[in-house]
């Protein structure tokens, strides 16, 4: 049987571990070749073992987003690999210590802007050129209830995954027309996952679905021919 996305190359960020590992891992049970980017390489390694061990194809890439010309060495090294890019998964985020926004400490908020923001701009900037090449682009935002549902305390996290949406939504806009390239923002919801655990220490782990829940959701969406700009909640139970 055929695989929805043989002979495609994806990029998911932040895949060494939670939605970003289990989405990886789901591309590549249908067929992609994904590049695995984050910056724990043995968590990164463990990832591409399982993609290995199940049939898949995947190639580590690790990057600090963070770092001033991380991105830049990344795109210019798959640039010098592969000629297009299909599919690309913007997952990686920072949570910031929640607190009042008169309180907010400066470098948790500007480590924050520069992995939810600006990170996510030169991604975008970086692979667009791969992107405009294939045939049937898909780009996808990973993003948070917060960025449209302030709540206190989470001011820092919220005002940068609100920036991010809106950098994706004019960056659909502006791609629509002159090219193959369609951009989705999809809300996860409560996931299992690292960052919750840390936002939220004394809830039950098993009251919130695992992260494969909403890499089957996400991958059902990337093998559709949704709208640019679409926006999608992720609502499944466990």
């Amino acid at each position: 049987m055929s695989k929805r996305f043989e002979g495609q190359l994806a990029l998911v960020t932040g895949s060494s571990r939670g939605i970003g590992a289990a989405t990886a891992e789901a591309l590549a049970a249908e067929g992609a070749h994904v590049i695995l980017t984050g910056r724990d390489v043995k968590a990164l390694e463990a990832v591409e073992e399982r993609i290995f061990a199940a049939g898949g194809n995947a190639t580590i890439a690790p990057v600090d987003l963070t770092e001033p010309d991380g991105i830049a060495r990344l795109a210019t090294a798959i640039r010098g690999r592969w000629d297009t890019l299909d599919i690309l998964v913007l997952n990686a985020a920072m949570l910031p210590q929640l607190m009042a926004v008169s309180q907010i400490e400066a470098s948790g908020f500007n480590k924050a802007l520069t992995t939810n923001v600006l990170a996510q701009q030169a991604l975008i900037a970086g692979f667009d050129p791969m992107l405009k090449k294939s045939k049937d682009a898909r780009v996808i935002g990973i993003t948070s209830t917060v960025a449209t549902a302030p709540r206190a305390y989470w001011g820092a996290y919220a005002a940068s995954k609100a920036a991010f949406e809106v950098l994706l939504d004019c960056y659909g806009q502006e791609v629509k027309n002159i090219s193959n390239i369609r951009v989705a923002i999809v809300n996860p919801g409560a996931t299992r996952t690292a960052m919750r655990a840390k936002a939220y220490p004394g809830e039950d782990p098993n009251t919130v679905k695992l992260p494969e829940v909403v890499a089957a959701h996400l991958v059902d969406l990337l093998g559709k021919q949704f709208p640019t700009c679409a926006r999608e909640s992720v609502n499944a139970a466990q």
